[in-house]
């Protein structure tokens, strides 16, 4: 009976494999496409797990805390109860190593519904598709981050491709607010 029971599952636990090969090569393409240095893309993915850990490990379900890197420069993103709770996230962000800046946009208040965290969702979608189809904003230089319906874009483009994309995310429905957090090249 338990040679039959690894015989099913060995393919489940194998097939496993390929989508970790895959992430790994996907990674290694958009890391390509990337403006970031090779450098800064991997300290950008070590902040964000590293402080999102971190975070998770003090509050746990307390806080609703999104953690966003780019080129080290990290921005706070959800719901906290206290100032005080806002300050000790920001501290913990802080002490992380590589941590270049940090932009709080942390709100002071209960943590937001499935339904709006949905919503936020299919916006930030909405915009990627937008840069997707754009010819003036290539869809990989630009991050977009979408919280209580106020999107945060997040690159390193020219201002040609800063102002194009604030302009298709200010139009797309839903979006309260745009924040450009972009760095530019000229």
């Amino acid at each position: 009976m338990r040679k039959l029971c690894w015989i099913l599952l060995a393919p489940l636990l194998l097939s496993g494999c390929f989508p970790v090969v895959a992430t790994g090569v996907g990674a290694g393409a958009l890391m390509v496409a990337d403006r970031r240095t090779s450098g800064a893309y991997i300290d950008d993915e070590g902040i964000e797990l590293k402080a999102g850990n971190r975070i998770s490990e003090e509050f746990k379900d307390q806080v609703h805390v999104n953690v966003t890197s780019y080129n080290r420069s990290v921005l706070l993103t959800g719901e906290v109860p206290s100032q005080d709770a806002r300050n000790r996230v920001e501290q913990i962000a802080r002490s992380v190593e590589n941590v270049r800046s940090i932009t709080d946009e942390l709100g002071i208040m209960p943590n937001s519904s499935f339904s709006s965290r949905s919503s936020d969702a299919l916006i930030t979608t909405k915009i990627k598709g937008q840069l997707l189809d754009s010819k003036t904003v290539p869809v990989n230089v630009v991050k977009v981050v979408t919280e209580r319906g106020e999107v945060y874009l997040l690159g390193i483009v020219s201002h040609k491709e800063g102002d194009a994309a604030i302009q298709m995310a200010s139009k797309t429905g839903g979006v309260m607010k745009v924040v450009d957090l972009f760095e530019y090249t000229d």
